[in-house]
């Protein structure tokens, strides 16, 4: 069992069923768009997020975006840390058939995925924080710099540095950056981008 400080915020219960299996930890559910109606829920968020810190685990779906943005928007940032599956095309053991978007949810990521996604993320495991990258912090400069943002093939180098790194294509700017200043680093980016080139 990995011990996590933080409180884990996952989308359903199938998906607290998943982690409980390899995480002793807080972890507890928004009931999907529930969370949009739930005051309590947020207010116990909030509580969770002054004492020990909380971790956001969605699916790497829109619907998943949507709750992690819904509930980033409600508790203090710097108390808040994202951690992110990457799109893995295919379908949930209990599912017959694939969501909207075709993409496993938490639920269908292996434990190794998981446990990768909540180190990157920062997460206090085993009480020992895992170290986030090395050097400077990167900058939105830097993603200008390295055509990452306001340049016409932006997007699809986005989409490609996320798939390298294991993260879901649909983040935006700032939630791209935020993932990357916690698991890379400019150095390492610049290498990923260089071997597209050469491809």
């Amino acid at each position: 069992m990995y011990r996590v400080k933080e409180a884990i915020i996952v989308e359903g219960n199938y998906d607290k069923i998943k982690l409980s299996g390899f995480i002793d930890g807080v972890i507890m559910t928004t009931h999907g768009f529930a969370v949009y109606r739930n005051d309590d829920f947020i207010k116990t968020m909030q509580r969770l997020a002054d004492e020990t810190g909380i971790v956001i685990l969605t699916d790497s779906d829109s619907a998943g975006l949507r709750i992690r943005n819904y509930i980033k928007q409600k508790i203090d940032d710097s108390k808040v840390k994202h951690a992110y599956v990457p799109d893995i095309k295919g379908v949930e053991k209990r599912k017959s058939k694939a969501s909207a978007e075709g993409l496993l949810g938490v639920e269908g990521m292996s434990e190794e995925v998981i446990i990768k996604a909540l180190k990157d993320a920062g997460c206090t495991i085993n009480d020992k924080a895992p170290k986030c990258g090395e050097g400077d912090a990167i900058t939105k400069a830097d993603l200008y710099e390295l055509g990452l943002s306001g340049g016409a093939n932006s997007r699809s180098l986005r989409e490609y540095l996320s798939r390298e790194i294991g993260v879901p294509a649909k983040l935006s700017s700032n939630m791209l950056l935020d993932v990357l200043n916690r698991i890379t680093t400019k150095e390492e980016i610049i290498e990923i981008l260089r071997k597209k080139d050469d491809v």
